[in-house]
C-alpha cells in the first residue's frame, strides 16, 4: 500500500465502518447532519485542507495557504470558517501587531478525516479498475 495519510488503527477503522450496513430507518436529524457534511466536503477544498491540518497539524493562515496550493484567500478564509462552524477546526488569535491567527483540527475534524480514510483505501485498491473502465469508455465514445 502506498502512503495515506492516516495511521494504521484509522485506516482499520475506516474499513470496519465501510462493512457495517446502515440501519434502515435513520435519526433525521443525523441524515441531515451527513447530507450537509457530504456537501461540504465535497468540496475539494474541506477535504485537502483536513489533509493538510492532520499532516502538519497547527498552521498560520499564510503557512496554511502555502500549503492549499490554487485556493483564493477569500476562498480559505471561506472554507475556515466553514470548517470552524462545524467545529472541525479551532481558530486562534494572537493579540500581537501584526496580528497572528493559527488553524488546528479539532477532535471532531480529525475523527471527520478518519472516516473520510475510506474513500482514500477505496481509490487506492480501485485505481487500476477504475482507470481501465475510463479507458474503455473513451474508446467507444472516439
Amino acid at each position: 500500500m502506498s502512503r495515506l495519510p492516516f495511521n494504521e488503527p484509522t485506516i482499520q477503522r475506516a474499513r470496519r465502518i465501510a462493512e457495517t450496513i446502515p440501519p434502515a430507518e435513520c435519526d433525521p436529524r443525523v441524515e441531515a447532519l451527513v447530507n450537509d457534511l457530504i456537501g461540504r466536503v465535497a468540496d475539494k477544498w474541506t477535504m485537502i485542507a483536513l489533509e493538510v491540518l492532520a499532516e502538519h497539524g497547527e498552521l498560520r493562515f499564510t503557512q496554511f495557504a502555502r500549503q492549499m496550493r490554487g485556493i483564493s484567500q477569500k476562498m480559505l478564509t471561506q472554507t475556515l470558517r466553514q470548517m470552524e462552524r462545524d467545529g472541525m477546526v479551532t481558530r486562534t488569535v494572537h493579540p500581537v501587531v501584526p496580528p497572528r491567527v493559527e488553524y488546528r483540527l479539532t477532535e471532531l475534524g480529525a475523527s471527520l478525516g478518519a472516516a473520510f480514510c475510506g474513500v482514500w483505501i477505496w481509490a487506492e485498491e480501485s485505481l487500476a479498475k477504475a482507470e481501465a473502465s475510463r479507458e474503455a469508455f473513451d474508446a467507444k465514445t472516439e
